[in-house]
């Protein structure tokens, strides 16, 4: 097939199972079952894969329609290798528990790391000292 730019490239990958992984972080395998110029996708047989360490969860999310500007990562699963892999699967309730952990940890390092950086007198990352409007 000759080469099409832009989103029409993914023609191609219609009917076939995808990994997208969103600008919010989020990891979807779904079937790709339309696509439009602005590259938005609509998704049948959705989950949302949720990774903590080597664990990870499946949530389902059937049908789902993503927003092109949203994508930052798409690809073609081997459907024949899938099952390969090292990774542990568990419960929704227990990755789910095992995110917000790892969450409160990151959250309590950021904290620590903002507060030594104070101590030398830099300003952390995010916090540029602009006041806030009324």
């Amino acid at each position: 097939m000759e080469y099409m730019p832009g989103t029409a490239s993914l023609i191609d990958e219609i009917n076939k199972k995808l990994l997208v992984v969103l600008r919010d972080g989020r990891t979807l395998i779904g079937i790709l079952r339309s696509i439009d110029q602005f590259a938005n996708l609509v998704l049948h047989r959705t989950i949302e894969r949720i990774h903590v360490g080597r664990q990870y969860g499946d949530i389902p999310r059937g049908v789902f329609v993503v927003r092109g500007e949203n994508v930052v990562l798409l690809g073609e699963i081997d459907t024949e290798n899938e099952s390969t892999h090292s990774l542990e699967e568990v419960s929704i309730d227990e990755i789910l528990e095992a995110q917000r952990d790892e969450q409160l940890k990151n959250q309590e390092e950021e904290k620590t790391r903002n507060k030594k950086l104070l101590e030398r007198g830099l300003q952390p990352h995010g916090e540029q000292g602009i006041d806030e409007f009324p």
